[in-house]
């Protein structure tokens, strides 16, 4: 029997962001080809797999403090043509408000919408379907979307978030009650000017996480 080494194990990243009002997947080219991957780096005695995947996505973004979660281990064997690579795959959601256009183009990285991708290497596509259907099963029992938001929001712009999120229409007068009800946000002292009256500022309690694995937040 053949033994795995860390040499046959590579870290995969789908990192999620809400950017220019759709959400979006980081990528990086694959070396001429017109096809695309998630970013990774290979395992490494030095650091868990977890602080590989953190340390994968500070590279591209700069950022360091992100939500970041364990997917799949990925490891049929003719997953790739050359070699028999162990992929495990994590994803990540950084909000749009902490990230720099110049720092990720530096990367050699670019955003791409989740309902437009290029074609992606090997069993990419099939680790972003994947990753795509956790963030959207996980956003109606958790307090994942709000990862993707700045320390302050409005309602309507938590709304138009869980809609971007899940590829759907909510119905306004329902999510508010819900999300309300669920006690996981608070008003703040702040209101954010635009037509007609100033909407208030609302944030997410950092006491809530307990309420809110115990409810679902849609019907």
């Amino acid at each position: 029997m053949c033994a795995i080494t860390l040499a046959d194990v590579e870290v995969r990243v789908v990192v999620f962001t809400l950017w220019e009002n759709r959400l979006q997947v980081l990528l990086r080219p694959l070396d001429s080809t017109d096809h695309w991957s998630l970013p990774g780096l290979p395992a490494s005695r030095e650091h868990s797999l977890e602080e590989t995947a953190a340390e994968c996505v500070e590279a591209l973004t700069g950022q360091n403090e992100i939500y970041l979660e364990q997917l799949y281990t990925y490891g049929e064997p003719d997953r790739q043509p050359d070699s028999q690579l162990i992929s495990v795959a994590y994803f990540a959601l950084l909000a749009a408000s902490s990230l720099s256009s110049d720092r990720i183009e530096q990367a050699q990285a670019a955003w791409h919408p989740v309902d437009q991708m290029p074609e992606l290497v090997w069993d990419h596509a099939e680790i972003l379907t994947y990753a795509l259907r956790r963030l959207r099963y996980k956003l109606e029992y958790s307090a994942v979307g709000f990862e993707l938001l700045p320390d302050t929001f409005t309602l309507s712009e938590l709304q138009h978030t869980y809609e971007l999120i899940l590829g759907e229409k909510l119905d306004k007068r329902n999510f508010r009650r819900r999300i309300l009800e669920a006690g996981i946000i608070e008003p703040t002292s702040g209101r954010r000017s635009g037509e007609g009256r100033p909407a208030q500022l609302y944030q997410y309690r950092p006491d809530a996480v307990a309420e809110v694995k115990a409810r679902r937040l849609f019907p």
